[in-house]
C-alpha cells in the first residue's frame, strides 16, 4: 500500500504505475481515492474544530453558574447541544469516508522499481544469469512421479482418497529425502547468520490482508470455518505478522529470520500436465527466509536472498537461473521480484522453485511495523522474503538431476550426513533391466 500523501501529490506517476503494470481497470480509483480523502479530511477538520470548540464553551458553564447568570448558561448548554447533534453527523461519516479511503489504497499497487522490465505477464520475465552447467543426459528421464514409484516413495492414489487432488503421501527414502532436503535448508541458513523460527500456521485476516492483495487471498487461502484464522500459504505470512505494530531501534535491524512451515493453497484454476504429480499441489513444505531492514539497506538484501537460494541448490549440484520478473508479473504489494528456476534435464527447460521479492514499505505501512531512528523521528521499515526451498517441488529438480541410467538416484555429499550416509537411493525395480532390486 503506498502513501496516501503520495498519490495525493503525484496521481500521474501512481496512473502510470497501474498502466505499466496492465491493471488499467484501476485507473478511475485514483480519482476517487483523491477525492475521498479530501471529503475525509474535510471531514475531520471540522469534528475536530467542533470538539475543540466543545471542549472550550463547556468550561464556560461553570462560571457562568458560579455568577448566577443561569439564561447565559442556558444559552451556551443550547450550543453545545447543537456541536454535538452536529459532531454525532460527522463521526460516524469521519469512520465511513477513512474506510473507503482504506479500502481503494488497499487495491492499487505498490510503485515498482524503475528496473522491472515492462511486461504484460510471466511469459515477459528476462533472464538474469545461469548457475551451473544444464546437461540432457543420454538416457531417458521418466516423470518425477515414476521416479519416486520406482522408489516406493508415493502414493498419490491413496492420498486421493483421504484427501482429494493435490495431496500425496510421501514414503521411504523418498520421505526421508524430502525431511533431509528441509534440515539441510534450516542448517544452510542459520550458517548464513539467520535465526531459526517456526512460526503459527494459522494468521488472523488483519494479518492477511497486511501481507498480500485481496486477490492474492481469495486465490490462495483456505479459511477456518467460524474463525478469524486462516492457514499460512507461505511462512512469510506469519513470519512478517510477527511485527504487527511494533516499533523497532534503528540499532536492532536487520531482523533476518529462515522459518520452517507448512504451507496450504487453494491453487485455483487448471494446470497442464507437467504441474501434475507433486509440483502444483494443496499442501507442502518450505524453509523460507525473510527481512525488516533500513529502506536503504533492501537492495542489499534483496540480492544476498535470492543468492542464498542459488547457493543452496548449486550446493546440491542443481543448476540454476535467476529471471526477472517483469511487471505484470508482480503481486500488487511488490515493488521488485525475482524467480530461481532449477534445470529440468526431463523437459530440457528451467522451472520455478523459488521467488525473492522486495515489498518496500508497503507491508510495513499496513501491519504499522515502524523504525524508531537515531535522530527521532519515526519512518516504516522495508520487508523482504525469499523461498529458500520448498520441497516437494525441489525434489523434482533433485531427482531428475541426480538420476542415473541404472534408475539410482545419487545423494550429493551435502546430503548424506542429513541421509545416515546414504550415498545413493537404489530402487526396488529396476526399469532399465527389468530386475527386482529387493
Amino acid at each position: 500500500m503506498i502513501d496516501i500523501k503520495f498519490l495525493r501529490e503525484n496521481p500521474d506517476i501512481v496512473k502510470k504505475n497501474i498502466q505499466n503494470k496492465f491493471q488499467d481497470e484501476k485507473l478511475p480509483l485514483v480519482d476517487e481515492v483523491i477525492e475521498l480523502d479530501k471529503k475525509a479530511r474535510e471531514t475531520q477538520q471540522e469534528a475536530d474544530e467542533l470538539r475543540a470548540k466543545k471542549n472550550k464553551v463547556s468550561k464556560e458553564i461553570g462560571a457562568l453558574m458560579a455568577k448566577g447568570q443561569k439564561d447565559e448558561a442556558q444559552k451556551v448548554k443550547d450550543e453545545i447541544a447543537q456541536i454535538s447533534a452536529r459532531i454525532d453527523v460527522l463521526e460516524p461519516l469521519e469512520a465511513e469516508l477513512e474506510e473507503k479511503v482504506k479500502n481503494i489504497m488497499m487495491v492499487i499497487p505498490n510503485i515498482i522499481d524503475p528496473s522491472v522490465p515492462i511486461g504484460k505477464d510471466d511469459s515477459m520475465n528476462v533472464e538474469i544469469e545461469k548457475f551451473g552447467d544444464p546437461f540432457v543426459p543420454d538416457f531417458e528421464i521418466p516423470y518425477h512421479t515414476e521416479i519416486m514409484e520406482k522408489l516406493n516413495g508415493i502414493d498419490l492414489d491413496s492420498a486421493r482418497k483421504v484427501a482429494g487432488n493435490g495431496f500425496y503421501y510421501l514414503m521411504g527414502d523418498i520421505a526421508r529425502l524430502h525431511s533431509a532436503v528441509l534440515s539441510y535448508a534450516r542448517d544452510f541458513m542459520i550458517d548464513r547468520g539467520f535465526t531459526y523460527c517456526i512460526p503459527p500456521y494459522m494468521i488472523r485476516s488483519e494479518v492477511v490482508t497486511g501481507v498480500m492483495s485481496f486477490a492474492e487471498m481469495d486465490a490462495m487461502m483456505y479459511k477456518i470455518e467460524g474463525e478469524d484464522l486462516y492457514l499460512i500459504g507461505t511462512s512469510e505470512h506469519s513470519m512478517i505478522g510477527k511485527f504487527i505494530d511494533t516499533m523497532n531501534d534503528e540499532e536492532s535491524l536487520p531482523k533476518t529470520l529462515t522459518s520452517y512451515s507448512p504451507c496450504f493453497r487453494k491453487e485455483k484454476g487448471a494446470h497442464g500436465i507437467e504441474e501434475r504429480g507433486v509440483y502444483r499441489i494443496h499442501q507442502f513444505e518450505k524453509q523460507e527466509m525473510i527481512v525488516v531492514c533500513k529502506p536503504e539497506e533492501s537492495k542489499m538484501w534483496y540480492d544476498k536472498l535470492w543468492q542464498n537460494t542459488v547457493d543452496l541448490f548449486r550446493s546440491l549440484d542443481i543448476p540454476v537461473r535467476t529471471l526477472e520478473c517483469c511487471s505484470g508479473d508482480l503481486a500488487d504489494l511488490k515493488v521488485k521480484s525475482c524467480d530461481v528456476e532449477a534445470w529440468s534435464p526431463r523437459q530440457k527447460k528451467y522451472f520455478e522453485v523459488g521467488s525473492c521479492s522486495n515489498l518496500g514499505d508497503a507491508q510495513a505501512r499496513r501491519l504499522k511495523i515502524r523504525i524508531k531512528g537515531e535522530d527521532g523521528k519515526n519512518h516504516l521499515a522495508f520487508t523482504l522474503n525469499n523461498t529458500c526451498v520448498a520441497p516437494p517441488r525441489m525434489l523434482i529438480a533433485f531427482l531428475e538431476n541426480h538420476l542415473q541410467k541404472d534408475g539410482t538416484v545419487t545423494v550429493p555429499k551435502a546430503l548424506q550426513p542429513y541421509m545416515g550416509g546414504k550415498e545413493v537411493l537404489v530402487p526396488k525395480y529396476n526399469s532399465i533391466n527389468g530386475k527386482d532390486q529387493a
